[in-house]
């Protein structure tokens, strides 16, 4: 028999809520959205994600069980986000550095090496710019703002009640879903900041399908392509709480790798430079910790992997709810 329906408040609008609170009506529950920001996103780490769904990618620095999550993840964005690009996504290195090349493909899976001309028809304008590349066909990116729109509108559309620029607590609620990344260390004082830096750029001279990840030993990088000839350029990961505007130091080393990608990037218009800083629990793992006897769920710690494992989240709090079913990604230790 199916538990009955509950009042259930999500703190926090990005990437993690949205999604929780989508997943939860669906499932029935009387669902409030609280954001402390009064616009969409403004406050937003999210809005700084390249979204690329790279599980495969993500495995060289990952633990085994993020691999297989992350793709149950991707299959879960593919049947609900229509304007996903599933297009795969290339990981190349300059000659110099191809034994960045051979150690990446021996920490990862899910690719193939491809040879210049292969490399040549999934991406002409790298013609002539690297004799090999990793090809991780089942991949696939979409731009955050877009995304985050759309989810918004689902979440509205499934009648969520959504409040903006509130500090509800949500203290008279069932169940508490708490997805406010850093400015929830308060009760979870293991979460720490990693910065992450971009920049946004327009350019009508390099036309790419995917993302393409170059190795290099000291600043490897990622260009994701955007609509409109817009592309992200990213990312640097700092230890670091500073949310300020991005430094010299980065803007040089993430333009230079953009360079080194294509010269053609040296013409783009550049749009905007942003940071964020992004949650992260000591093993990068994103989990839900269940609190206050069952009434307070902490989802939390996405880093990297917000928007990956958002709906493979969003379902496993919603079978805990359900009826307790446990796994790797629900912690009941300290209920």
């Amino acid at each position: 028999m199916p538990a009955p329906s509950r009042s259930i408040t999500v703190l926090g609008a990005g990437i993690l809520g949205l999604w929780q609170a989508l997943i939860l009506a669906r499932a029935g529950h009387r669902v409030r959205l609280v954001e402390a920001s009064e616009e969409p996103f403004a406050d937003c780490a999210s809005l700084y994600a390249a979204v690329m769904l790279a599980p495969d990618r993500e495995a060289e620095n990952a633990p085994p069980m993020l691999r297989q999550l992350g793709r149950e993840g991707v299959g879960l964005w593919k049947g609900f986000y229509p304007q996903l690009k599933a297009n795969g996504s290339l990981v190349v290195a300059a000659a110099r550095d191809r034994g960045e090349l051979d150690r990446f493909a021996r920490r990862t899976q899910g690719h193939r090496l491809v040879d210049a001309g292969e490399l040549a028809n999934l991406e002409p304008d790298l013609h002539d710019r690297f004799t090999a590349a990793l090809y991780f066909p089942e991949e696939a990116h979409m731009p955050a703002p877009a995304a985050l729109a759309f989810m918004l509108a689902e979440v509205q559309r499934a009648g969520v009640e959504i409040a903006f620029g509130q500090a509800d607590a949500g203290d008279g609620a069932d169940l508490v879903v708490d997805c406010r990344g850093l400015a929830a260390r308060d009760a979870l004082p293991d979460l720490r900041g990693v910065r992450g830096e971009r920049i946004l750029i327009r350019t009508r001279e390099v036309k790419l399908r995917r993302p393409v990840q170059l190795l290099h030993p000291r600043v490897p990088l990622y260009v994701v392509p955007w609509d409109e000839g817009l592309y992200m350029i990213g990312a640097t990961l700092i230890e670091s709480d500073e949310a300020g505007p991005m430094t010299v130091r980065s803007a040089l080393e993430l333009l230079g790798g953009a360079y080194a990608v294509h010269p053609a990037f040296s013409e783009a218009e550049i749009l905007d430079l942003g940071a964020a800083v992004r949650p992260a629990f000591p093993d990068n793992v994103p989990r839900a910790l269940v609190r206050d006897s069952g009434r307070r769920i902490y989802v939390n710690g996405a880093y990297r992997h917000g928007f990956l494992l958002a709906p493979v989240l969003a379902r496993a709090v919603a079978a805990y709810i359900e009826d307790g079913t446990a796994s790797e990604l629900v912690v009941t230790s300290g209920l």
